[in-house]
């Protein structure tokens, strides 16, 4: 990237706080074995950091996460579907971390395909607690969030173990389709070894998943524009060569992200 774009106008770095979950290889928890914390992780800690900012972070579930921001405990999360008409204490930065491709996920061998919410009759879908798929599909969130569909529904919680857990379900036959990003979903079935247990499909969800960065309406108005015009400029001078150099860090092929 190139020279610093912002600098906080104190003598003191100002402390960006950051909160993320576990959507890997995008947003990672850290380990003994694995220290790394994901491709838009790197970003963001490049491109505050450049900017003159200390940044903290902390892992927290997806949901929780979204309360933190709106409530000022956390002044942004990296990675949030963009859903216009869903703006609860926080702002949607301008530029998307990335926009996605989305995938199915079923039992090696399994014939079905997405053909809209009426082909999941019969099928048992699993999905996790605020997670939104309305942007893209917005009838196969409703089938989600329709009562009358809660037997056939499984609405998962936990921290960082989400989608591995949805994949050993659907390898052991408890539960037959999860949607996701098609990146993330390839990038978890290798590492966990299910190549040859579990399958990912298409006909996707019927459009890309643009996540975005979000940040409190408890920052102060103008420090906040600051802070997203600063993601927005870093974001977009991270293209081509400096783009796959973030990417190669986690054997991720540039065109997984754009295809």
């Amino acid at each position: 990237m190139a020279a610093t774009l912002f600098a906080p106008q104190t003598v003191t770095a100002a402390t960006l706080k950051v909160c993320y979950d576990q959507w890997p290889p995008m947003t990672m928890f850290p380990t003994t074995d694995d220290p790394r914390r994901g491709v838009v992780i790197d970003m963001v800690t490049d491109i505050y950091q450049q900017a003159g900012y200390q940044v903290e972070l902390t892992e927290v579930p997806y949901a929780r996460g979204m309360e933190m921001v709106s409530d000022g405990q956390c002044d942004m999360l990296p990675e949030k579907e963009y859903s216009p008409l869903v703006q609860r204490g926080f702002v949607y930065a301008n530029v998307p971390t990335f926009r996605y491709p989305t995938a199915f996920v079923v039992r090696h061998g399994d014939h079905w395909r997405f053909d809209g919410v009426g082909s999941l009759r019969e099928r048992r879908v699993a999905t996790g607690i605020g997670w939104n798929y309305s942007s893209i599909n917005p009838d196969y969130q409703a089938y989600l969030d329709d009562p009358r569909n809660a037997h056939k529904v499984e609405l998962m919680t936990g921290d960082n173990d989400v989608v591995p857990r949805i994949f050993k379900m659907i390898a052991g036959g408890r539960v037959d389709v999860y949607a996701d990003n098609a990146l993330v979903l390839e990038y978890i079935r290798a590492e966990m070894g299910l190549e040859n247990q579990l399958d990912i499909v298409t006909p996707d969800l019927g459009g890309l998943l643009v996540e975005m960065p979000i940040f409190s309406s408890q920052i102060p108005q103008a420090e906040r524009d600051r802070l997203i015009a600063i993601w927005d400029q870093g974001r977009q001078a991270i293209s081509g060569d400096s783009l796959g150099a973030y990417l190669a860090r986690y054997g991720v092929s540039q065109t997984l992200t754009n295809r």
